[in-house]
């Protein structure tokens, strides 16, 4: 036991040293758990910011052409609130809205306006065909109806329901938000930036 003292006698330099690593550590620990700054920090691949701030920031283009419409209106209301998900801030406007919810029969003598607003949308935009008419044409098989907006757009989402309650069309908005979640948003940035 008496060698244990011997061992820890340093010269005075090394102490210094000592003392200084020791005083640089603790400024560290305090910062590393600095209560002020420790909620505030978020590390995460850009990819998964982006993807976040766009699902939670939809801003629905309604495109109101039938009964189905009655449904998204609803929806909108108090009583559903889909301002949970951010998408209260219905647009008529196309530059200003990045999701179309296509609710209803879409005939061929709309469908060339639906595809209009759809054109004027900025990049990136998604599409969800609410009901049955929208994502098959329903029970009208007919020369005027489009059998399905797909045959004109990109759909992401298909919402089944003739009309569709508006509790299906929250989980549709859940489905796309799952979908937006997994893009690979950084490298549609580079390929526009090429491109352009």
């Amino acid at each position: 036991m008496t060698t244990s003292k011997a061992s820890l006698s340093v010269s005075g330099d090394a102490a210094e040293d000592l003392n200084a690593a020791a005083a640089v550590r603790s400024e560290l620990a305090h910062a590393a758990y600095d209560s002020k700054i420790e909620g505030n920090v978020i590390i995460t691949r850009v990819d998964a910011a982006i993807n976040w701030m766009r699902k939670n920031s939809l801003w629905p283009m309604p495109m109101g052409l039938a009964c189905c419409a009655i449904e998204l209106m609803a929806t909108a209301s108090s009583r559903f609130d889909i301002s949970r998900f951010g998408s209260e801030v219905m647009r008529f406007s196309p530059r200003q809205s990045d999701v179309m919810i296509v609710a209803g029969t879409v005939t061929y003598k709309m469908a060339l306006a639906v595809k209009r607003v759809w054109d004027q949308m900025p990049e990136p935009k998604w599409c969800i065909a609410m009901g049955a008419c929208a994502s098959s044409g329903g029970m009208y098989r007919s020369y005027a109806v489009l059998q399905g907006i797909d045959q004109l757009l990109p759909v992401d989402v298909y919402i089944s329901g003739c009309p569709p309650r508006p509790e299906a069309l929250i989980e549709g908005l859940m489905k796309l938000q799952e979908k937006i979640d997994g893009e690979e948003s950084t490298v549609d940035l580079k390929s526009e930036s090429l491109v352009s």
